[in-house]
């Protein structure tokens, strides 16, 4: 019966609202399309069939009723332009990047080096979790894949030396140390354009609605004043509001250490993969007027072919990085079309209208408030802004005076920091909830107030930096 519900909600939506009549200021066509957009967004929370699926079944059924051109040959055309958006691409080729993390031991490597260098009391291996995750985040762009995959599993490795376990032994150290590497995981996903997915499809979207479009570089410089503060004290603040009994841990150095020598001394396409990264590091910080980022990313990953770090079996068999792709490029169409029939223009006017005779920054901070907080509504990133963001950006753009590339970069920096509020607000999050370590009161509890503290300090620290100083000018 469940499953029934899963196929028949979609549909019913769907019906819903193309039964009514239309509101005014939209088209039918617009109407009908919205209905299918609407539809498409319930079939991604409940999943009757896989997500990418859901995209590609969307852009079909769009296409085949010709709801953004009438003409067969225009419609495909339209249908397929999320295939060649670079910004796709960009999402592809860190994904096939990661797999050269996980495949040469290189992430792991780097997690446990930084655990037995600063693991010798609690608040020091809060800071190596914290690390670990900042290390690897410019090169993974799935939070879920390196949170959960590569430093969960380290730090789970953890509590056990303590007899910290699930339950009345939890708050020894082990609920430090999850809420520790789950917060901080929010805060590196905003760091870096390419440590959420994202993050990527919200520059896609600030693109196509104001015609900003970011360089990785100036990404992290504008968000440079907001995380650093928020990195450099994020497991102290851990330590002082979900203290951990226990406040030393000297057993844990020496268990990383044992650790990286299990794994031997560094490979040599450790040391390739460890070049590669640093290359693609430096083009995209450095090489922004030469290379496009896709462009780099690609150059990378034909490299780590070339060299053997992977072979092409393993990029052609890397199912995830393929459904991210379909997924995203279907997503971006999708929410091209909303542009297209008038949507998203409509639903900015009636947004301005119930902030008109706000000043611009304070209706400025009333459209990145309500952006981070509907998440609460949203078990996914991708589907909270796909849906959110070009009504908040038109809303914006719309508004007398409004700085909207300010406007524009606090919302898409938002979106990674948002992902700490709730127990299923990203990927990582049930990973975490469900080791036990963290009780559903404290998790509900500390996303709040976590949560709080990061949009203040966007706000606060990042409005103010970013009136002034915007990147790129």
């Amino acid at each position: 019966m469940r499953s029934f519900w899963r196929y028949a909600a979609p549909v019913i939506t769907w019906l819903a609202i193309i039964l009514i009549p239309h509101p005014a200021g939209l088209s039918r066509n617009a109407r009908d399309y919205l209905g299918l957009f609407a539809a498409v967004v319930v079939a991604l929370m409940l999943e009757p069939i896989p997500p990418a699926a859901v995209g590609l079944v969307g852009v079909t059924i769009a296409t085949a009723f010709g709801f953004i051109a009438s003409k067969p040959a225009d419609a495909i055309k339209w249908g397929l332009s999320g295939f060649s958006d670079g910004t796709v691409w960009l999402i592809f080729g860190a994904l096939t990047l990661s797999t050269g993390y996980e495949k040469t031991g290189l992430g792991r490597r780097i997690a446990l080096s930084l655990v037995k260098v600063m693991g010798r009391s609690t608040l020091g291996l809060g800071y190596a979790v914290m690390l670990a995750d900042l290390a690897i985040a410019p090169f993974t762009p799935s939070n879920t894949g390196r949170s959960a995959g590569v430093i969960f599993p380290i730090v789970r490795s953890i509590p056990a030396l303590y007899g910290s376990a699930p339950g009345p032994t939890a708050r020894r150290i082990g609920g430090y140390l999850m809420w520790t590497a789950f917060a901080s995981t929010a805060v590196t996903s905003s760091m870096f354009l390419t440590a959420l997915a994202p993050n990527l499809l919200a520059i896609g979207l600030v693109r196509q609605e104001i015609g900003l479009d970011l360089t990785w570089s100036q990404w992290f410089v504008g968000f440079l004043p907001v995380g650093v503060p928020l990195i450099a004290t994020l497991p102290l603040l851990v330590y002082l509001l979900y203290p951990p009994e226990i406040r030393s841990s000297p057993e844990v150095a020496p268990w990383a250490r044992a650790e990286l020598v299990r794994m031997g001394k560094p490979s040599g396409r450790e040391g390739l993969m460890g070049l590669l990264i640093l290359l693609a590091f430096g083009l995209w910080v450095f090489g922004g007027e030469w290379l496009n980022a896709t462009t780099t990313i690609l150059a990378v990953v034909s490299l780590m072919v070339l060299l053997r770090i992977v072979d092409w079996n393993e990029v052609t068999g890397n199912r995830a990085a393929w459904d991210t792709l379909v997924y995203f490029a279907t997503l971006m169409t999708l929410a091209d079309g909303l542009n297209r029939v008038g949507i998203v223009t409509w639903a900015a006017q009636g947004v301005s209208r119930q902030l008109s005779g706000a000043s611009p920054v304070v209706a400025l901070v009333v459209l990145v408030s309500f952006f981070f907080l509907v998440h609460y509504a949203f078990a996914s990133l991708t589907a909270h802004t796909i849906v959110v963001l070009p009504a908040l950006l038109a809303a914006g753009a719309s508004f007398p005076g409004m700085p909207v590339k300010v406007l524009a970069l606090l919302l898409a920096y938002s979106i990674g920091l948002m992902g700490v509020i709730t127990p299923y607000a990203t990927g990582p999050a049930p990973v975490y909830f469900g080791s036990g370590y963290i009780s559903r009161k404290a998790f509900w509890i500390l996303g709040f107030v976590f949560g709080l503290i990061y949009l203040v300090t966007l706000l606060g620290v990042g409005l103010l930096f970013l009136y002034h100083s915007p990147p790129g000018g």
